[in-house]
């Protein structure tokens, strides 16, 4: 089993940055695909980015692609989404998971979920 809880979520200008941190527990931790969810008033909760377990390949959706960057410490037991270049439109709460399956975008190929934590990005 895996525990995961998020930490590093705030409000950030238009423009700024922020790195956000989800921190594992349970020693197979370096066996899961790591996926990174937001999740906006009235919407649905959707596919952000994911890293493989290896930290060799990452996977992004259209709408962060050149801005986010997802990383992983296998040895520190966590992973990363370094936000840059935020726009009022990636306030939300974000969720990290994690997943036996890569690539993984979808929901239900995560087995594993964060409590989540707020970024609100003011204009």
């Amino acid at each position: 089993q895996v525990q995961l809880v998020e930490s590093g979520g705030g409000l950030v200008q238009a423009g700024g940055s922020l790195r956000l941190s989800c921190a594992a527990s349970g020693r197979t931790f370096s066996s899961y695909t790591m996926g990174w969810f937001r999740q906006a008033p009235g919407k649905d909760r959707e596919f952000v980015g994911a890293i493989r377990w290896s930290g060799t390949s990452t996977y992004y959706a259209d709408s962060v692609k050149g801005r986010f960057t997802i990383s992983r410490d296998n040895v520190e037991n966590t992973v990363y989404l370094q936000m840059n270049s935020l726009k009022p439109e990636d306030t939300a709460v974000y969720y990290c998971a994690a997943s036996l399956i890569f690539p993984a975008s979808g929901r239900r190929a995560y087995d594993y979920w964060g409590q989540g934590t707020q970024v609100t990005v003011s204009s």
